[in-house]
């Protein structure tokens, strides 16, 4: 009787220790991204009233490396870093990783680079969430589930999706298995990040709700075809990024130089292109592609001008720019098969994020979340697909490569 309570005095204390843990990190990372959210909102209305400030985006990119040359030399692995600390955890995140991953990709998105925002809200959930091991006595296991739990509630936050938030710090790293315990754990902070954001009226993105769609073995079988080409598509950004990365290290020494040089030959580009289209997160454009018909060009500029933007020290992350990589080529394959051009922006929306990050669960919650339960068979198809066709090596350099995925080259 006496071993049974102390158990269950030690099972109470736990779990009211997680509860006040994961609502502490939740908390911490909903205000993150409150405030991100908003800046990044505001940053983006002065370049859209004042175009030209795109000049000045090699200015901004030397600003930004000179920065973290200076200052955030062993924060600069950004996400990559996290996932290091979470799989062989040596030392507390500095909390410098937080409001410099924020100025970063501010700047880069005010003058015109072409980078996401959830990479930042992640970063900075993470970040936040280690500084809350200093103040308490947390084991090695302990100190993980922390950072997972930063992790996923950072994206959950900036996203507005705490089911995808949920799962996607567990599913990113392949930790826990989803084992009850993190589960629950990231369910709170997840969801304590979402109702923050809510509370402090974040400025979360809309998108349309889609109609169902009568399941049949013809459907099924072109969202499969389809998530092969988003897979490879993934695949495609992946290896460029990581080229355009290894090119600038090897003739490039100075670290500040490298989004300085990138910064002009972006502006070059866009004034090339001559439509500004793909400068920024280009939310307008994912918008358009579920009720429009585009062109090939919106994914193929948007991979070159990612890659290039954030392979060379922009900050701001990849999931925007590949969640408009996947809905414009779902926009264009929609032409040519008897399938609703919304339903398979849909799972390109969804897809093309889910094979760079191999987070194939997260991102069907997220798609379902989103843009509503009709959408769940076939985002759920076109994600795995997508992932195991992908490739072993995603956006994430630090992450455990996946021994089951389909090897095609």
């Amino acid at each position: 009787m006496i071993r049974l309570n102390e158990k269950l005095r030690g099972f109470i204390y736990k779990g009211l220790k997680w509860f006040l843990l994961g609502s502490a990190v939740g908390f911490l990372s909903g205000s993150a991204a409150t405030l991100f959210l908003v800046l990044l909102d505001k940053a983006t209305q002065i370049r859209i009233a004042h175009p030209t400030l795109i000049i000045g985006l090699p200015i901004a990119g030397f600003f930004v490396g000179y920065l973290y040359y200076r200052h955030g030399k062993d924060v600069a692995g950004g996400n990559n870093l996290i996932l290091e600390e979470i799989h062989n955890p040596k030392n507390t995140i500095p909390f410098r990783m937080a409001p410099l991953v924020l100025l970063g990709t501010v700047m880069t998105h005010l003058f015109g680079g072409s980078a996401g925002r959830e990479g930042t809200a992640v970063q900075m959930g993470a970040s936040l969430a280690d500084q809350l091991s200093k103040y308490f006595k947390l084991q090695a296991q302990d100190r993980r589930d922390l950072l997972i739990l930063g992790l996923g509630s950072g994206f959950g936050a900036a996203v507005g999706a705490p089911w995808a938030g949920t799962v996607f710090g567990i599913e990113v790293i392949r930790s826990g298995h989803f084992k009850l315990p993190i589960f629950a754990k990231s369910l709170i902070a997840s969801f304590v990040a979402y109702q923050t954001t809510h509370l402090f009226h974040a400025p979360h993105t809309v998108y349309p709700r889609l109609e169902a769609v009568q399941l049949s073995i013809q459907n099924l079988v072109i969202v499969l075809v389809s998530g092969l080409i988003f897979g490879l598509t993934a695949r495609l950004f992946s290896e460029l990024t990581h080229q355009i990365e290894k090119l600038e290290t090897r003739f490039i020494s100075f670290p500040p130089f490298k989004p300085f040089i990138a910064g002009i030959i972006l502006v070059l580009l866009f004034n090339l292109e001559g439509s500004y289209r793909y400068v920024g997160l280009g939310i307008k454009v994912i918008q358009e592609s579920f009720s429009e018909l585009l062109s090939w060009k919106d994914p193929l500029f948007k991979i070159l001008f990612t890659s290039l933007t954030v392979a060379s020290g922009f900050k701001g992350g990849e999931f925007i720019p590949l969640v408009f990589i996947g809905s414009t080529l779902g926009s264009v394959l929609s032409q040519y098969v008897p399938l609703p051009k919304g339903l398979l922006t849909s799972v390109g929306f969804s897809s093309v994020f889910a094979a760079a990050s191999n987070t194939p669960i997260a991102c069907s919650l997220m798609a379902i979340e989103l843009l509503g339960w009709n959408v769940g068979p076939y985002v759920l198809i076109g994600c795995f697909v997508a992932y195991f066709v992908s490739g072993h090596r995603g956006i994430y350099k630090n992450q455990p490569k996946r021994s089951k995925k389909i090897k095609i080259f």
